[in-house]
């Protein structure tokens, strides 16, 4: 059985396995405003987002790598690089009614996004395939931002006002946000000068100043831990400023610069783009049908989803649990999943890691509707098992830090009623 065969371009399932191969730094791919800060701090892999360089390791295998940086991150708090997580502005009269074409949630009525929030949405193209997966931030009344995942969100909103119906302009910012996460990220906020900064609520936005730079701060963050976005305004010019205001800010609480972790953010049920979605995957496939909100008026890609909702879907992601050795490194590859009577493929991993706080590894699985369901018999292939691992499928998120606040916007459904 082929588990791609639905595709149009499928899936490279080739075990090609992780060669060290140094990556060549140039100028083609752009390095964003903290690329030297990064750099400072000891980066020791980064890979390419967004056509942006993005550190994903700086702990040494001594400090205990990757699950050294998840140690530190519940534990204490952590900066992160972000900046690749662009913004896309999208601002004029008809902003809110061309946002609310662009994306599947209702986004008019009672459901209008008020300045000053933020919000989790799906972009999805007309064969209901997701394009991205953005944090919605509405600035003003007639001024939105789109923090976006790793795909061409400029290029596909402005194509689809290139007849111009919608009286408003799509362009890139030069802002860039930076992550502090873990339980002392908001002590460091608020000794840093930011007033009331606990009793900030989730999805939130504060427009203030930090080290004498125009930022907006929101209750947001890629981890299931205690945490804050902070988006930098004229980037370029004031990045040093706010890196080296925060690094100082987080030195009495032994702050340390860490990627952004995906150890956390699978056991928060959160799914990243271009591993466990992409264009030819829609949202009733990955747990997001909860953001599909077909009563709506007219948004891009509702026909397709409207006869997905209809007919079903033939495969779902799902999580998985299994042994073997502890999964300290992200997957190079799509790793098979078989059905464990036939021996034959079925499915695919598209994410894994050792979870600590599942006391086991953990993964996002690709497998057909009727192995979808918790308690499902599977084995793993990987490429530290000689035989095929013996896995179970669970509903997700994984686990929940118990201070942490940023709660899953992923399979696990929407974090509260906004």
């Amino acid at each position: 059985m082929d588990p791609t065969s639905d595709r149009t371009v499928p899936v490279n399932l080739r075990q090609s396995g992780a060669p060290r191969i140094d990556m060549l730094i140039g100028t083609r791919v752009r390095k964003s405003p903290f690329w030297h800060k990064s750099v400072e701090h000891g980066a020791r892999a980064v890979t390419v987002y967004n056509r942006m360089y993005h550190p994903r390791l700086y702990f040494s295998p001594d400090e205990g790598g990757l699950l050294g940086e998840y140690d530190y991150l519940t534990r204490h708090v952590t900066l992160w690089n972000v900046a690749v997580e662009r913004q896309i502005q999208i601002k004029g009269p008809d902003a809110t009614a061309f946002v609310d074409f662009l994306v599947t949630r209702a986004m008019t009525g009672d459901r209008e996004l008020a300045p000053g929030k933020a919000r989790y949405v799906i972009l999805c193209n007309q064969h209901g395939g997701i394009v991205n997966d953005p944090v919605l931030l509405r600035i003003a009344e007639d001024e939105y931002w789109l923090s976006i995942s790793d795909s061409d969100v400029a290029l596909w909103a402005q194509g689809v006002n290139v007849d111009g119906r919608f009286d408003a302009t799509v362009r890139e910012l030069d802002v860039a946000p930076v992550q502090l996460q873990g339980p002392d990220s908001a002590a460091v906020l608020q000794d840093a000068g930011i007033a009331d900064v606990t009793s900030m609520k989730f999805f939130n936005l504060r427009e203030t100043t930090l080290f004498g730079c125009d930022v907006v701060i929101s209750k947001t963050g890629f981890s299931g831990e205690e945490g804050f976005e902070i988006y930098l305004r004229n980037a370029t010019r004031d990045a040093d400023a706010l890196w080296d205001g925060l690094v100082a800010a987080g030195k009495p609480y032994h702050l340390r610069v860490i990627a952004p972790n995906h150890i956390s953010r699978m056991e928060a049920g959160i799914l990243s783009y271009g591993q466990d979605m992409d264009l030819e995957t829609t949202p009733y496939e990955v747990g997001l049908d909860w953001q599909v909100d077909l009563d709506k008026r007219a948004f891009v890609g509702k026909a397709a989803l409207e006869e997905v909702a209809a007919r079903g879907v033939t495969h779902k992601l799902v999580g998985l649990t299994f042994g073997g050795r502890q999964i300290d490194w992200y997957n190079a590859d799509f790793w098979p999943v078989l059905d464990p009577e036939m021996q034959e493929e079925i499915g695919y991993v598209t994410s894994a890691f050792h979870s600590p706080g599942v006391g086991a590894n953990i993964a996002f699985a690709r497998v057909p509707v009727a192995r979808a369901t918790p308690g499902q018999r599977l084995l793993v292939r990987t490429p530290a098992s000689v035989e095929p691992l013996a896995a179970e499928t669970c509903a997700t998120p994984f686990t929940m830090p118990e201070r942490g606040l940023n709660r899953p916007v992923g399979m696990g459904g929407p974090p509260k009623p906004d």
